[in-house]
Order: structure tokens, then sequence, then C-alpha cells
């Protein structure tokens, strides 16, 4: 049974009267902890699903019901963005949650970005100006509606996308001719549906919480099409059939929020492959030509320059039998990851530690005042980083300390920063699936996101996005939206068109809050 069912079942159960006195607690308390469940939205989920299988968003909802069932006060509850994945009639539910935690009697802090979260707060913080090294200020504090002064006005990016002064970003639409269909598909909860998904265009995948939105994308169409392309892979969800323009793609990619590399090692500039060319850079150097050094001596995975001690890492982990292993700045290298005689190789006063602890937006700025071709393309190739709206991380920051969201886009960065697609004997269309790209992102950083989708869609790409963000609904070229409800009231295709004729949609509840917004 999923949690509506159950609840539905111990809500009317009917016992006589001795047997009611013998589990009246019992049925009290699960039926406390079920309409918990209910209330943040989350009805649709079996008894039987294990967590493994829960996305961020609904094993934060679910820690969350732990907490009011507990029924504890004078706690104090911070929650990290626990609006990801949260259609906006769901978001709702979880303030309506928050609420009552903070009206028995407890604080509540919350890291957000989004807009109904911001305005149902009784205090918002705002930090900036903008991020990184040019973030860390607190810009505003007040109440949304508050007077605020002419100064947070002018610095505060959020009061003034709330206030409209700032207007959204709203792209140009595209229109198009071909199409891929997925027949028939029956996956979960998917009700026997066919849906088409237009190539060349921004197409958004929406629908409340547990509609069959992941269902229908990430478990029939991309094995689907990707088998299809490639007579490989894992088998889909259930499905009859795939029919269409299949031929006018060349690749399907899948850019989800796993990080970006296994290794500690990994990070931003390994993975879009800029690293070489600062490894080159440094050992074209002088002194590194006299020492016999190479690209290969400024590594992290190989032997020759990285510190033996802690392997190029930084730092070392110590393993506590009866606790958790302990992470310390090696003593070796002092945490610079390279022996003393590779940081001694410098270009223009910067040795391998000092660029890699430059942010994008530094490194931008350093190389590209450089008169050597080499440097200024390294600063072209970082870019892209910038584009997608993280200007703000260091170059060698671990990918093991970067969010999912700030994973997704650096996936993003590395396609942006690809060939274009024009130059090749064989031009490249590839189809890109992005499972809510918004996730952990300003209205600002929004607006960078879907210009970035129109770099990919003028390279003549198709993207295909699963999201409820009210912003990028609106700015797709189409919607298809799912539902009307989650679990087993879902699964149907509620609307397909476009943004401006999904609002006049009845059945739809993104419908209701486009025509709000």
């Amino acid at each position: 049974m999923n949690v509506s069912q159950l609840l539905d079942f111990f809500e009317n159960i009917n016992l006589n009267e001795y047997d009611g006195k013998i589990v009246a607690k019992a049925i009290e308390e699960i039926v406390s902890r079920l309409r918990c469940i209910q209330d943040v939205g989350l009805g649709y989920l079996t008894l039987n699903r294990t967590s493994n299988t829960l996305s961020g968003g609904e094993s934060q909802r679910i820690n969350l019901v732990t907490a009011l069932g507990s029924s504890l006060v004078g706690s104090l509850y911070i929650l990290d963005e626990p609006s990801i994945g949260l259609h906006p009639r769901d978001t709702e539910r979880l303030i309506a949650v928050l609420k009552r935690l903070r009206d028995i009697g407890n604080t509540v802090v919350v890291v957000e970005h989004d807009e109904e979260i911001m305005k149902a707060a009784d205090l918002l913080i705002d930090i900036g100006p903008k991020a990184g090294i040019n973030g860390g200020e607190i810009v505003f504090k007040g109440r949304i509606g508050d007077e605020a002064d002419e100064e947070a006005m002018s610095r505060s990016l959020t009061l003034q996308y709330l206030g409209g002064q700032r207007t959204r970003y709203m792209r140009k639409k595209r229109d198009w001719t071909y199409s891929i269909k997925v027949e028939g598909a029956m996956e979960h909860n998917l009700k026997d549906i066919n849906v088409k998904f237009p190539l060349g265009v921004l197409t958004v995948v929406t629908g409340v919480s547990g509609s069959g939105k992941s269902s229908l994308v990430g478990d029939i169409l991309y094995p689907a099409v990707y088998r299809e392309l490639n007579h490989t892979g894992s088998a889909p969800g259930t499905y009859r059939g795939l029919s269409g323009n299949i031929d006018r793609i060349t690749q399907i990619e899948y850019v989800d929020q796993n990080p970006i590399g296994k290794s500690s090692r990994s990070n931003a500039v390994t993975y879009l492959k800029i690293y070489d060319e600062i490894r080159k850079l440094l050992s074209d150097q002088q002194y590194a030509k006299i020492n016999g050094y190479t690209p290969s001596h400024f590594s992290f995975n190989m032997d020759g320059g990285r510190c033996p001690e802690c392997q190029g890492e930084g730092f070392v982990k110590i393993g506590m039998q009866f606790m958790a292993d302990v992470s310390m700045v090696c003593e070796s290298c002092g945490g610079k990851r390279f022996k003393p005689e590779i940081l001694e190789v410098k270009y223009k006063g910067m040795n391998v530690d000092d660029i890699l602890n430059m942010s994008v937006e530094e490194a931008i700025a350093f190389f590209s005042s450089q008169s050597e071709p080499a440097a200024v393309r390294i600063a072209e190739r970082l870019q892209p980083l910038v584009d997608v709206g993280l200007s703000y991380i260091k170059l060698g920051q671990s990918s093991s300390t970067l969010s999912g969201g700030e994973s997704q886009r650096i996936k993003l960065a590395y396609f942006l920063s690809m060939t274009d697609a024009g130059t090749r004997s064989k031009p490249q269309r590839i189809l890109f699936i992005f499972d809510e790209p918004t996730t952990g992102l300003h209205f600002y950083d929004v607006e960078k996101l879907l210009k970035s989708f129109d770099a990919l869609l003028s390279k003549g790409h198709t993207i295909v996005v699963v999201e409820h963000n009210l912003d990028v609904i609106r700015a797709a070229d189409g919607v298809i939206d799912l539902g009307p409800e989650a679990g087993d009231g879902g699964g149907s295709l509620v609307f397909a068109g476009t943004p401006e004729a999904l609002r006049n949609c009845e059945g739809s509840h993104t419908a209701k809050y486009l025509r709000e917004d």
C-alpha cells in the first residue's frame, strides 16, 4: 500500500469495543505519523520503498516527519533546500509543516531559493550581493514587504526579483518540426500514455511530485533512445514502442547530479581538461625546463611531483577504530599537494598551488591579462564555468565538496566547451536530459542557466528538462505536464503544448500556479 491508502485504511478501520480499546493508542500514533507524511507531499510512497531509491528532497521530508512525530519543542531545525524536487503545490504543504514546527515552540532556519518559502518566512536574511569573493555580506535582513532602504534594494538581487525591479529572463521561443514519440509508457504509475518529445527545442516535463516524470524520462526515454542509438545499455522500463525522428540525433546524454569524479583529487578543471593546459604552461617555464619537470610532475595522479605522503590529496585520512575516520591537513606538504621543489616553479609569480586556489573569476582575470596564447586559451576555456554561474568555485576545489547542482552545472559547462557542432565532418546533434537543474539556484543563476541552454540549442542540440521551477516552465518551447496527482492518482498525460496554452488547462496543478505567477 502507499501512505495515502494506509491512512485511509486506519482512519476507517472497524473494530469492536474491546479490540478498539487495546489498539486505540497504537492507531492514534500510526494515523498521526501517516498524516504527517501525507502533509509533506509523500502520500504516494509505498511502504516497501527502500530509502536508497528516495531523492534528496524526499529523504529530507521523511526526516521532517520524524521530527514532527517526536513532538520536540525548544529545538532548532536547520533545513538545506527542502523544496528540492517539489512542485509549487507541494511547496505549499511543506510551508504548512514548517509553520506547524514553529508554532509548537521550535525555531526553523531554512537555506532556500524558493519564492513561496521566502515570502512565508518571518525573517529573510539575504547574503550577497554576488557569489564567491563578491559575496559573503548581509545585504538585507527583514520580511518580504518591509520597506527596504535604497542601498539594500540596489545590492540585493533577491529583492529586485521579488519586487519586480528586475524582470525574469524570457528567451526567444523556437518552433519544431521533428520529434521522438514514446508509445504505451506503463512503468510504475504511468497509465499507458503516448508522449511526443520535440527535437531542436527546450521541453520541460513537469507535474506534482510523484506524478511519473522520472519514470517517463529517466526510466523509459533515456534508456530506450540510448539502446536505439548504441545497441547496448540497460533495459528501459515498460513501454510499447519508440517512433519518430531518432535519426535526427547522434547521441543522448543524461546530465544528472552525481559527482563529477570518483576520486577526491578530481575537480572542475580536471573534468573540463583545462588542467592539462595549466600543467603544460607550468612545465614550459625556464625553471621547470632546467630541472627536467614535465607536465606529469604537476599531476595529482602520478608520482614524481605530487606529495608522497598524501598522494596529492592535500590531506590524510586517519582511521579511528570505534569512530568515523578523521581527515587532517597533510603535515608533509601543508595541504599544498606537491613537493617543495615543484612549488618553486612559477608562472608570473604564481605556483601550481596558487593557481589551484584561485576562483574561476580570479583565474580568468589573471590568465586573460597575459600575452601568451596558452594563457589566453586557458581563460577562454574557463569561461563556460562563468556562463553556468560557477565563477566562485576554486580551480582545485575537490569534486567531493561540490553540491549536486554544482556538479550538474560543471557537466553542462563541459558540453558548452565542446567543439562547435559545425566544425566536425558530421554535425553532432545531442539530446540532453537534465534532472532538476535549478536545484540550489537563485533567480539570477536560473537566468544564466537558460542562456546556457540557448547556447546548446543554437548548436543544433535538443534539451529535455524535468523541472518544477516556474521561470523555466514559462521559458520553455514546449511543456509536458503529468498527473494530475501523485502515485496512483498520477501517471496520465494532463497536457502537452506551449506554456501559454498550459495556463488555460483546467485539470493541471501547474497551470494554476502559472496563472497566479
